[in-house]
């Protein structure tokens, strides 16, 4: 009898326990599901917003409720665009304006990368160039394109020169943050090896560094991009900037947004190159 009675309230325990561990999945709420749409469907809206837009610009300004002069609309911009490539310098002013941005890309990240990595050879050294690369990056470098175009002249030397300069600092820094991002431990067990200072920069720093510099690649090709239009504007023979230039001054609206749509498509299509240059360095890093 004492044994029944003994094991009543042990049960009444396990049973009361087992209800207070199972009353908060009563309460327990899922998480919202984000559904997201087939690609079809995102395209489909994507395509239907650019459609509808370029059809209310194109009402509104054969209504008058926009100014046409000011504004243009879509029917002149796809005329102007077709006396653009059969009849004008579409492709001379697309490549010119290309070739000046990869080379002041590849030229700047590559030169900026070196200088930010080389920073980790002498603490003296980074410590007396932190100042001026701090310094140049504060300047508005856009602002001495007149004195650069006055340097290298009016040709595609000086547009490469904005974009490298456009490019150069952002690359030196992020490298050098990559250089003070490396593990210090990492470095000593080189040492304690054996290694040598080359040995630990060539196989411990640059490889700890190239992440950070990959990581740039997006953001230079467009700061590139800005350089060369801009020397373009500054003074240039070819290239869209000149274009734009030339037909804001003669007050040819529809061969300003037509440049301003080859710019854009340009710019895009050098993104998504940049991009998937980014994903196969980024494997091959990993690997």
């Amino acid at each position: 009898m004492n044994t029944k009675t003994s094991s009543l309230p042990s049960a009444m325990s396990v049973g009361a326990a087992s209800m207070s561990i199972s009353k908060p999945r009563r309460f327990a709420r899922k998480l919202p599901k984000r559904s997201i749409w087939p690609t079809w469907a995102l395209l489909s809206v994507q395509t239907a917003i650019l459609v509808g837009f370029v059809a209310l610009w194109e009402i509104a300004a054969t209504r008058g409720w926009l100014d046409a002069f000011f504004w243009s609309q879509p029917s002149a911009i796809a005329h102007t665009m077709g006396i653009f490539f059969t009849q004008g310098n579409a492709f001379v002013d697309i490549a010119y304006t290309f070739r000046s941005t990869i080379m002041g890309f590849v030229i700047g990240t590559t030169l900026g990368a070196v200088l930010g990595m080389s920073f980790w050879w002498s603490r003296n050294y980074a410590m007396i160039m932190q100042p001026y690369i701090i310094c140049l990056e504060s300047i508005p470098k856009l602002a001495l394109a007149p004195l650069i175009i006055l340097v290298f002249g009016m040709g595609l030397a000086s547009k490469v020169a904005i974009a490298t300069a456009l490019t150069l600092v952002v690359s030196t820094l992020t490298a050098y943050s990559g250089v003070q991002a490396v593990d210090r431990d990492q470095e000593k067990l080189f040492y304690s090896l054996g290694a040598s200072r080359w040995q630990v920069f060539t196989k411990l720093v640059a490889p700890s560094c190239i992440p950070w510099v990959i990581s740039i690649l997006r953001v230079n090709i467009g700061l590139a991009l800005t350089g060369s239009i801009v020397g373009e504007f500054v003074a240039s023979q070819h290239g869209l900037g000149r274009t734009i230039l030339y037909a804001g001054q003669t007050y040819e609206i529809a061969l300003v947004w037509v440049a301003v749509l080859v710019l854009s498509t340009l710019s895009i299509v050098m993104y998504v190159a940049v991009s998937w240059l980014e994903r196969i360095l980024r494997k091959g890093a990993v690997h």
